[in-house]
């Protein structure tokens, strides 16, 4: 496990069979957190939802929310990308929705989020990709390491769709591979040395 560093926020993306490891990290996160948490997930865009009650019962004291256009990013906070928009961070550190194209066929897309993310937040960023059937989050990925981010992926050994992840290792040397318990680990500490 390498030593945790300081982040001024955390960015997750994931698509099929990356809920459950989503469930864990936000069961690990401390009550404390001072920092915002944005998950981008991949979601069927026609029907209802019960994504937001379903993380909001994991996070325990912390509220999980899906952003209004031009709402402010804080910390502490847990950021759910709505379905079917584009979820993009400004540099005034508030929200955007964008209804633009699909990216990999993927709207909200991982790597509109991490990119948008890494151009303002630079290397205090950290993004995490999930499990994924996919390509969407491998651009975004060499995006925030090209901004000094750190990016940690999911060890595809462990993905129940290990595409998403592969397609970043093989395009991205400077991932860290953890397991998902290495993960949860990693940003519970994230989540309480940043308090």
């Amino acid at each position: 496990m390498m030593p945790v560093t300081k982040h001024d926020i955390i960015v997750i993306g994931g698509s099929a069979g990356s809920i459950p490891v989503v469930s864990a990290i936000l069961d690990g996160l401390s009550p404390s957190l001072n920092v915002p948490v944005i998950i981008v997930l991949h979601r069927q865009r026609n029907v209802n939802s019960e994504m937001t009650r379903i993380f909001q019962s994991k996070s325990r004291k912390i509220k999980v929310t899906e952003p209004e256009d031009k709402e402010p990013v804080l910390p502490g906070h847990i950021y759910l990308a709505p379905q079917n928009y584009h979820l993009l961070v400004e540099q005034e550190k508030c929200f955007s929705l964008d209804y633009s194209e699909q990216v990999h066929f993927s709207r909200p897309s991982i790597d509109v989020t991490f990119e948008s993310i890494a151009n303002v937040y630079g290397s205090k960023t950290l993004g995490i990709l999930l499990s994924g059937a996919n390509k969407d989050g491998t651009n975004g990925v060499e995006y925030i390491l090209q901004h000094k981010g750190k990016v940690l992926v999911q060890d595809p050994a462990t993905a129940e769709y290990p595409a998403m992840v592969r397609f970043a290792i093989e395009k991205c040397s400077e991932v860290i591979v953890y397991s998902p318990d290495e993960l949860v680990q990693y940003i519970a500490n994230v989540s309480t040395n940043n308090a």
